[in-house]
């Protein structure tokens, strides 16, 4: 009974930025709990990848080269999953990045709508893009995928911090909407994962180094955010709405740098 109500057999999910990292690996888990995939990134090659092994694995996959920041591509995107596949479940918004730190005077227009366009506007896009079609089926799950930075600030990271504490709390604002419609919403917030090559020695060294200022002692594995995305997409989360779940080793917990885990530093005399 436990295991059926995690099965994802029968549902349709999309996965933007799915095709390296994070959700690439959310991607794989979705599949192997019987969803099928449409994979949407800028980048068709990576995507491709993806949605091959999802085949590879059974299920149905098609990537879709989507940048989330236009939201016709988006809208265009959705359209072609719902007439693909015939409905969309499962919505996660994994599709974001660069956290760039620059002095706040430096910063252009340019940089900041961009900042905001890549890590929230486009998570409102998708949302906004699926949102008829899951109120019409009362049905559906949305995943966001938010950050530490959402939670706390850092010298020099602006656009990033404000785009994430944005998707937070889109993703209650969204909850509470549509909890009457058989939706339900939540968020992830990532720690530090391991997603660049580790038999580069120089990156293994500085994820290796990483590690230390983690609770656990390691950084995370791409693989781990997979289960938490499938049970927050399954029927076992079906009164789970509105909610943050922090994966990241019990970095947050602490604060920024966690009493006792902090490499020991020796001061000079």
């Amino acid at each position: 009974m436990v295991l059926e109500s995690l099965s994802l057999e029968g549902k349709v999910a999309i996965v933007t930025g799915g095709g390296t990292g994070l959700g690439k690996a959310m991607c794989h888990a979705m599949a192997r709990a019987g969803a099928d995939i449409v994979v949407a990134a800028r980048r068709v090659e990576p995507i491709e990848g993806t949605a091959s092994e999802v085949r590879a694995m059974g299920r149905r996959a098609i990537a879709i080269p989507t940048d989330v920041t236009n939201s016709r591509q988006v809208n265009a995107m959705v359209e072609k999953a719902i007439s693909e596949f015939g409905k969309v479940d499962i919505l996660i918004n994994n599709a974001g990045g660069g956290d760039q730190r620059k002095p706040i005077w430096d910063i252009t227009d340019e940089e900041w709508r961009r900042g905001i366009d890549t890590n929230l506007t486009g998570t409102f896009y998708c949302c906004r893009a699926v949102s008829r079609h899951m109120v019409e089926r009362k049905s559906g799950r949305v995943i966001n995928i938010a950050s530490g930075y959402g939670l706390r600030g850092d010298r020099d990271v602006f656009m990033y911090a404000a785009a994430k504490a944005g998707v937070i709390l889109l993703t209650k604002s969204l909850a509470l909407t549509w909890a009457r419609d058989g939706i339900r919403v939540n968020c992830i917030v990532p720690g530090f994962f391991a997603t660049a090559p580790m038999d580069i020695p120089e990156v293994r060294q500085y994820i290796e180094s990483r590690g230390r200022f983690i609770p656990v002692g390691r950084v995370g594995e791409p693989r781990e955010m997979g289960p938490l995305a499938v049970y927050l997409a399954s029927d076992a989360a079906d009164y789970v709405t509105g909610q943050i779940f922090i994966a990241d080793g019990g970095g947050l917990a602490g604060g920024y740098a966690t009493t006792g885990y902090a490499p020991v530093i020796p001061l000079d005399k």
